[in-house]
């Protein structure tokens, strides 16, 4: 009999076991919109495979990572992204790779990563960043993390969060970050909440921002730089 319940018990988590792990395989761009005509498609959640046959090195391979960004702008920095639309032997296999130079005080403004976590390397300078978590509950605020980071110095930054990286210092600064997807995606929150086309109704801001629609009207009239 408690054979019989033992193997019972074995069956049950080896079911459900499976059932925790089956998923949906996680979104490689924005939206996958499906389509019965399989000649009208285009696009698949990720890229399309190229013939074994006719793959070389270079499919693997993007040089230019030891120059410098131009951070000539607004913002004071520059992000240059290798990843599966730059680098095609990254389809698939869930990684990219982007180098950010930082002017003096220079700014990452805060951003997410929607598809992707983030491990964040400092090569040079010193950095100030952080991230804010997801709503906490009625009445709570957000929590922020930061840390100052020097040269050597690793930060992560969990995937769809909310997170920043400023130059706190008077030279530049260099880091290196890893994403955990071949497509992490970018949503920059100023640009998109400002800076989207077409314009969000200024009252919904106004109402969400709780300002004056003056403000929203200023804050959209406004030239958002995008560093990525």
């Amino acid at each position: 009999m408690a054979l019989k319940y033992f193997v019972l018990t074995i069956v049950i988590l080896a079911v459900v076991t499976s059932i925790s792990h089956a998923s949906d395989p996680s979104p490689l761009q924005d939206f996958c919109v499906a389509v019965n005509d399989s000649k009208s498609a285009v696009f698949v959640n990720g890229k399309f495979c190229k013939d074994p046959k006719d793959v070389t090195a270079d499919d693997f391979f993007r040089p230019g990572l030891n120059v410098p960004g131009n951070t000539s702008n607004q913002l004071g920095s520059v992000v240059t992204a290798v990843n599966v639309n730059n680098l095609p032997g990254l389809n698939t296999l869930g990684i990219s790779l982007a180098r950010i130079d930082f002017a003096p005080y220079g700014l990452n403004p805060p951003h997410t990563h929607p598809r992707g976590t983030e491990v964040l390397a400092v090569l040079e300078g010193t950095l100030y960043v952080g991230f804010v978590l997801s709503n906490p509950g009625p009445n709570m605020k957000n929590e922020l993390f930061t840390k100052i980071l020097h040269p050597g110095d690793v930060f992560v930054f969990p995937i769809g969060l909310i997170h920043f990286q400023f130059n706190v210092g008077k030279t530049k600064a260099v880091a290196f970050a890893g994403l955990s997807s071949q497509n992490p995606g970018v949503i920059t929150v100023a640009n998109a909440v400002f800076g989207s086309d077409p314009p969000i109704n200024d009252d919904v801001l106004a109402k969400a921002f709780q300002v004056d629609k003056k403000v929203v009207d200023y804050l959209q009239s406004q030239f958002w730089w995008d560093n990525n």
